[in-house]
């Protein structure tokens, strides 16, 4: 593993506005010939990595006058919100509630139990408001606390009454109108999306693909695919090009906002909506105008996007930091292809390598990151590039460490995608299949599901699928060959009976036989029962038994309030699939009784707590209690000592691996 320490090693000369590209060349050289390779970067650190140690930086920094913004106090402005997405990102990645948390107490501070938003004012009309409303979904998925809905919808009522250009398309201010920023594309659209995603307003998504379509016919440029900082209706800016209303240069930081709104709104347009190809065109245009733009030597890209080594231009942090994260989770993604993960790779590496370096107490910190760069407005900023390249740049500006936070957790991410890359794993909704009335009245799906992301649900699970580069997807009608013919792996946990569902699916004798035909052909099958009094055991124990597991009508290691070493164990053979976690939680679970071909994988004083069974080319595991579900896995519960995140990665790698390629 490479020294931790290595970038306070190197003793980087300092980036300053105006360096000449030979500069950042001879840079380029030393990080190249010191060995520091990409893959010895990923490898600073398990748990987290460079994006972990960041974000160190960021929760150590309150009250530290020399921090700069990162110090200050939270407010309701993007420049946070920026920072709470990368959180977000690597609560999701680790399980390490510490994220969660600092998300949780920055928004805490700023929003009433009654959903009002502290320094917020609807009538300003300010997209840079928006942005923080995706962290108050965040909030209200998880913990259902009315004051989180009752907030964004307040934004969502904005983007309601949002001053618009005569073709629709969303005013950057209220006092800037007419005009449409790429900024506000990432601070509107991805909030705008997911709350219609959530609440079922699908109308919006035709709005939302309209308004990127627009702006990107109206500012970008034939010549090189880069789009222009802003366009203004009326033309009648100083700085609005009196043909084309477009201000007059390529700012790489506008395109770095609108390379992330593109790849973080295709996260909730549905799959089979018309426009959705659209929106994936414009991202293939913007990446090959972004593969252009990039510097050959640094890897890095220019705050001028068009204009490198021109006088006082400069490589700059944030932007380069945006283009790696749109790249690398585009290609991720399948939106993009694989290829654009090199260039993101390569634009990882000179980030690494130019920006980040240790401060006095030790930590890493971000330099190169332009403060603000906009137009119009007092004093009066006219687009110009002598206004854009006289612009302070400094360290740790919370969009630059924002934007680091993400582009790090994609680039942390990759070495794993080519695991589970263009395979499946589907989730049974069709067994399990229990329904409940949301906030807006809407029957919806939950109860370990993808979707569910409150205690109940499976979104960590999933999760961490896809950071094995599988595909998540889910099967709510009985499984045939047919219907399993694309899945690598197939889930089914705690089958409903008449408690939990009207008319519950029990497994009937065709499914059994082709579930098993299945698993004969190479399928990978994971059962998770319940305990009794809360599963159907008769049914579901006719599939089971098909792979000679039985689960018992018992309840196992019942636990009395937080006295959690009621239900801990401690692995003893968690080499052979548990490799990174030992003490594992499991509450209220039924134990295993096994015949041929099924063996114990785990037991615990006489009682068998795991099992797997070989079948043709195929595998399956049991274990009776659904387990992974967020409540035991996102870290906001149990003891920091207890590994079940780890444990359901170490499965979900394990599974990945039994199923052919």
């Amino acid at each position: 593993m490479m020294d931790n320490n290595w970038i306070k090693m190197k003793h980087y000369p300092k980036i300053r506005p105006g360096a000449t590209q030979r500069h950042f060349v001879r840079r380029s050289h030393a990080v190249l010939l010191s060995g520091l390779l990409l893959a010895g970067h990923l490898a600073v650190a398990q748990a987290g990595g460079w994006a972990g140690k960041m974000a160190a930086t960021v929760m150590n920094t309150a009250g530290d006058s020399a921090a700069g913004a990162l110090a200050q106090p939270a407010k309701w402005n993007y420049d946070q919100g920026v920072v709470w997405r990368g959180m977000e990102r690597l609560w999701y990645r680790t399980g390490d509630a510490r994220y969660f948390k600092y998300i949780q107490q920055g928004i805490d501070r700023l929003v009433t139990k009654d959903g009002d938003i502290l320094t917020y004012k609807q009538d300003d009309y300010n997209l840079d408001n928006i942005l923080c409303g995706r962290l108050l979904l965040l909030l209200y998925r998880v913990t259902g606390q009315d004051k989180y809905y009752r907030a964004a919808a307040r934004l969502r009522s904005q983007l309601s009454r949002q001053p618009r250009t005569r073709e629709g398309s969303f005013w950057h201010k209220q006092r800037y109108p007419w005009q449409v920023w790429l900024d506000g594309l990432y601070l509107a659209q991805p909030f705008y999306a997911e709350y219609a995603s959530v609440f079922h307003e699908d109308s919006a998504f035709d709005d939302i693909i309209r308004q990127f379509v627009r702006i990107e016919h109206h500012a970008r440029d034939s010549h090189t695919g880069l789009l222009y900082h802003g366009w203004d209706e009326s033309k009648q800016q100083k700085w609005a090009d009196r043909a084309s209303g477009h201000s007059p240069q390529f700012w790489g930081r506008a395109m770095g906002w609108y390379g992330m709104a593109l790849v973080d709104v295709l996260d909730y347009i549905p799959a089979n909506h018309p426009g959705r190809q659209s929106l994936i065109d414009i991202l293939s245009r913007f990446a090959g105008a972004a593969q252009k733009a990039q510097d050959p030597a640094t890897g890095l890209w220019w705050d001028i996007l068009d204009k490198p080594g021109a006088p006082g231009n400069y490589p700059e942090a944030s932007v380069s930091c945006m283009f790696v994260y749109t790249l690398a989770k585009g290609a991720r993604k399948g939106y993009l292809p694989v290829s654009c993960l090199s260039v993101a790779r390569k634009g990882y590496e000179g980030i690494l390598g130019n920006f980040v370096t240790n401060g006095p107490d030790g930590r890493p910190g971000l330099d190169g990151t332009v403060s603000v760069s906009g137009l119009g407005g007092e004093p009066y900023r006219d687009g110009s590039y002598a206004y854009y390249t006289h612009e302070k740049v400094v360290r740790n500006d919370p969009k630059g460490i924002g934007a680091f936070l993400l582009a790090s957790d994609e680039m942390e991410m990759a070495p794993a995608l080519t695991l589970g890359r263009g395979r499946s794993v589907m989730l049974d909704y069709y067994f399990n299949n229990e329904h409940k009335q949301d906030v807006t009245g809407r029957m919806v799906r939950y109860h370990y599901t993808w979707e569910d992301e409150a205690n109940s649900g499976f979104s960590l699970f999933g999760h961490i699928f896809r950071q094995f580069g599988m595909r998540t997807d889910s099967l709510s009608v009985a499984p045939t060959a047919a219907n399993l013919k694309n899945a690598a792996l197939y889930i089914i946990v705690d089958p409903d009976d008449e408690k939990e569902s009207p008319g519950p699916n029990y497994p009937s004798a065709r499914d059994i036989q082709d579930l098993y035909d299945w698993v004969k052909d190479g399928g990978v099958l994971l059962l998770m029962s319940n305990d009794s009094g809360n599963a159907e055991f008769t049914h579901f124990n006719r599939l089971s038994e098909k792979f000679g597991i039985h689960f018992n009508e018992d309840s196992r290691n019942k636990v009395i309030g937080n006295r959690f070493e009621m239900g801990a164990f401690t692995m003893t053979v968690q080499d052979a699939i548990f490799k990174t976690s030992k003490k594992i939680y499991i509450k209220e679970l039924s134990t295993l009784r096994l015949t041929e071909p099924a063996r114990a994988f785990f037991s615990d004083h006489g009682d068998v707590i795991m099992a797997t069974a070989r079948i043709g080319k195929g595998t399956v595991f049991a274990v009776g209690d659904p387990w992974f579900y967020n409540e035991y896995t996102d870290g906001r519960k149990l003891p920091g000592d207890y590994q079940n995140f780890n444990a359901a990665r170490d499965l979900a790698k394990w599974l990945i691996e039994q199923s052919p390629k």
